[in-house]
């Protein structure tokens, strides 16, 4: 998307100065299939795979591949490209989330991210999904 201007240089920075420089091997994979996000507020009738759940207030989100919501007849409203953080990223690292979505962010690019024991999962639009990966992987050096 963007090529590395004075953006790059200060998430570059950022990232460097962060006292954990293994942080630039993310290793960031595209996984296969198109994910979007749903609610529910009975998770345990769900009849179909799922790879996340959250509860909030007011309704569970669930996310799933499109094609389970499909064939459950769950509403969505927002299609999904999900990359994978590869790297194994400690769930009090400082600095991993801010460098990934800063240059994202400067991309033009929304990202949902979701913190799990060992990895770093990102939905990004469905469409601007290798965009999205190419831009990752410039933070890597």
């Amino acid at each position: 998307c963007c090529g590395k201007g004075a953006w790059y240089s200060k998430i570059h920075s950022i990232y460097l100065y962060s006292g954990v420089p293994e942080l630039m091997k993310l290793d960031p994979v595209l996984n296969e299939g198109v994910y979007v996000y749903t609610e529910t507020t009975q998770p345990g009738k769900l009849t179909v795979d799922y790879i996340g759940l959250f509860k909030e207030k007011e309704a569970w989100t669930v996310i799933l591949r499109e094609e389970n919501a499909i064939s459950a007849g769950l509403a969505y409203n927002f299609r999904a490209a999900w990359i994978t953080l590869s790297a194994e990223i400690l769930l009090d690292q400082q600095g991993v989330t801010a460098a990934f979505s800063n240059v994202l962010n400067n991309c033009g690019i929304s990202c949902n991210v979701i913190a799990a024991s060992r990895h770093d999962h990102i939905f990004v639009p469905y469409e601007r999904a290798e965009e999205a990966l190419a831009a990752i992987r410039k933070l890597e050096i």
